[in-house]
């Protein structure tokens, strides 16, 4: 098999060198298959350096500018005039055949991670693809034809994608299940981490981000070390345990983190081992780095439009089965996914390029099809009942000058004394136990006011609505939450500034009717279909409407005032944002698919509200009960008027008041405020 794949590169390349010297009638079409032909010798020129172990032995500058010029036609002050950018591709190619073509470029890049992870058959039929399209724009001149049909370049990438799928799909399942099978591990636990060059030999764009993280990271005391190691496996440890489910029968974990943290990911990978699981780092999506442009990613996030269609989607479904079929002992193995968030970077609101592919009516109703069963399989391999999570968040040093400082802030905040707030989190719960609803209103402009259903308790005692969250799978501590009734919940969400997904929306306003969204609206573009089209994309997934699926209090006051104090509220992760107000989640719910287990808050009650309406048809065949989407979307403290517990008697008992706790026994979450 290698012997032929290196017989197939080899002839890829010579013929890559061969079109360096081959005309073109069209010279914006020369431009771009040169510009492409230059991209794909170059990654035939970095899979050799790289095979011959220069990686070990370069210079850090080498490095350096070997990763400097496989991303720097995405620099900002590049991209314009780059036939990456749909815009400029479609400028000079045409509508169809522009926006194909930069597609496929996009598609391409995939050569890269290809050379870095020694992927030689990944590598060859990027190579292969490219060749193709040439090919048939050649053959289309010489026929005397000009320029070949879009359909029939469209026909050429439909099919590269679906005859692969097998292959891609098998080399990322087996990289999110078998310990063996990336190369990101190795670099965790063998690299010399004092020396920086080991951070190019992921293949990512590295900035000073990940530079400044690492140097950090570096000077730390083995104490800071352990600290930071312990809170991230304790959490996913605790996550188990509180849910009643059995790590014992696990064998691997999945990690994600950022370029940077390898210090502690190592210490992680000790930690890990020493519960009996084998870490494993997923493929090129479990290592993250700084995106060199976030608008070249926004750009292509809809490129699957160029392809899909149902045969295509039952394509991909057939292979993922068969995948995880021939991979079922290594899934029931995963206990599920530990992961380190970043943030810092400045906040990013996206241009809306109308030369950028977008999915159409059908095609956002199979994308919405697709990802339900796809969820649905995998969940047949890896039990919802039998897995969990983590998620701890850390900041970078885009985020400014005090970087140092506001990290041991944070660090403060994800180790905060969880059974303090436990105890004053039992507080709320036990006033909202009583409540048939709950009211939330805004100020200082915000327009909130919101009527949100409880659901009823049959035995008091015994049980509870919500959920007493402290530091386990969601780090930092701080907020009770419940999946809330959907009729009578009614009224309108407004924030006027919220980052979701590191997407920035401006004036956001979201109506509900009996739960369900009914109306949105942002001021982010000019028009008002934009501005829906933003927030269908992004938020509802391409869905017509959603459910509120989650209504939670925030209570970490101390990342709140940590905020302000930096200045730093527009780039904090939705995992700290959250505990920071109230937050509504559109939906599913937060016990998606584990609606039947049983939980208990640490005073032993067992949580009840783990459904809505919309959840419970998981029990009709054929019904609709699940969107695999879940997005919170918080009011700050700051705009918050009123949030109280109208209880069954119709007595009313505030909980937060111009936004100051006032219910008797959280007096001390107002503490912050006053420091």
């Amino acid at each position: 098999m290698q012997e032929w794949m290196t017989e197939r590169f080899e002839l890829a390349r010579e013929r890559i060198q061969g079109m360096q010297e081959e005309s073109f009638a069209e010279p914006d079409y020369a431009k771009y298959f040169r510009t492409c032909a230059e991209f794909a010798g170059r990654m035939c020129e970095l899979y050799d350096w790289i095979g011959a172990g220069n990686l070990k032995t370069a210079a850090l500058e080498e490095l350096q500018a070997r990763n400097r010029m496989l991303y720097e036609e995405l620099f900002p002050e590049n991209y314009e005039n780059s036939f990456l950018n749909p815009a400029y591709a479609v400028g000079l190619l045409g509508e169809e055949m522009g926006r194909l073509l930069s597609g496929i470029y996009a598609k391409i890049r995939g050569m890269i991670s290809a050379c870095y992870a020694r992927d030689l058959e990944n590598l060859v039929i990027y190579l292969e693809l490219f060749i193709e399209v040439y090919c048939r724009f050649r053959e289309a001149q010489e026929e005397g034809q000009g320029l070949p049909e879009p359909e029939e370049i469209q026909q050429i990438y439909y099919w590269f994608v679906s005859d692969y799928a097998d292959v891609f799909t098998q080399k990322r399942i087996r990289e999110q299940l078998d310990p063996k099978a990336c190369f990101a591990a190795d670099i965790v636990r063998n690299a010399d981490l004092t020396d920086l060059r080991y951070l190019y030999a992921y293949g990512v764009y590295v900035s000073e981000n990940e530079l400044g993280t690492a140097r950090y990271m570096n000077g730390l005391s083995q104490e800071k070390i352990q600290l930071l190691a312990d809170t991230y496996t304790e959490g996913y440890r605790m996550g188990f345990e509180l849910a009643g489910k059995d790590l014992g029968k696990k064998k691997t974990a999945g990690v994600y983190y950022n370029l940077g943290f390898e210090r502690m990911m190592r210490q992680a990978f000790e930690n890990f081992e020493k519960l009996g699981l084998s870490p494993v780092v997923p493929g090129r999506n479990a290592y993250g780095s700084k995106s060199p442009n976030r608008q070249y990613e926004y750009d292509h996030k809809d490129d699957q439009a160029l392809i899909l269609d149902k045969a295509y989607v039952n394509r991909e479904l057939d292979v993922l089965r068969t995948v995880y079929e021939e991979n079922k002992e290594l899934a029931g193995g995963y206990a599920g996914p530990a992961v380190l968030e970043v943030f810092g970077e400045e906040p990013f609101a996206p241009a809306s390029k109308p030369q950028a592919c977008v999915l159409n009516e059908k095609q956002q109703q199979l994308s919405v099809e697709y990802v339900s069963a796809s969820r649905e399989i995998q969940r047949q391999y890896i039990l919802p009942e039998e897995r969990s999570f983590t998620i701890i968040a850390f900041p970078i040093p885009e985020i400014g000058d005090k970087f140092e400082e506001i990290f041991d802030q944070v660090v403060r905040i994800n180790t905060l004394d969880y059974q303090l707030y436990q105890r004053i989190q039992q507080t709320m719960i036990d006033v909202l136990d009583q409540a048939s609803y709950v009211e939330v209103k805004g100020m200082k402009g915000n327009r909130t006011d919101l009527t949100i259903a409880l659901h009823e308790l049959g035995e008091p005692k015994e049980e509870t609505l919500f959920e007493n969250c402290v530091a386990d799978v969601n780090i930092p501590v701080g907020e009770v939450f419940t999946s809330p009734r959907l009729a009578g919940t009614n009224g309108v969400l407004h924030v006027s500034r919220v980052f979701l997904n590191e997407l920035e929306y401006k004036d956001l306003s979201i109506t509900f009717q009996d739960g369900m969204i009914a109306d949105y609206s942002c001021a982010n573009f000019d028009t008002l279909e934009e501005n829906r089209r933003y927030i269908k994309d992004n938020v509802l997934y391409h869905q017509d409407t959603l459910p509120m699926g989650e209504f939670a209090i925030g209570t970490n006051t101390t990342a709140y005032v940590a905020a302000a104090k930096y200045d730093i509220g527009s780039k904090l992760p939705i995992l700290i944002a959250e505990k920071m107000g109230p937050h509504f989640a559109v939906g599913d719910t937060c016990y998606s698919h584990e609606e039947d287990l049983i939980t208990r808050n640490p005073d032993g009650k067992k949580i009840v509200a783990r459904e809505n309406e919309v959840s419970a048809r998981r029990k009709e065949p054929g019904a609709k009960a699940y969107f695999n989407c879940h997005t919170d979307i918080t009011i700050p403290y700051d705009e918050l008027g009123e949030l109280t517990a109208v209880c069954r008697d119709q007595s009313r008992v505030k909980i937060i008041e111009n936004g100051r706790f006032v219910l008797q026994g959280c007096e001390e979450l107002n503490k912050p405020f006053e420091e």
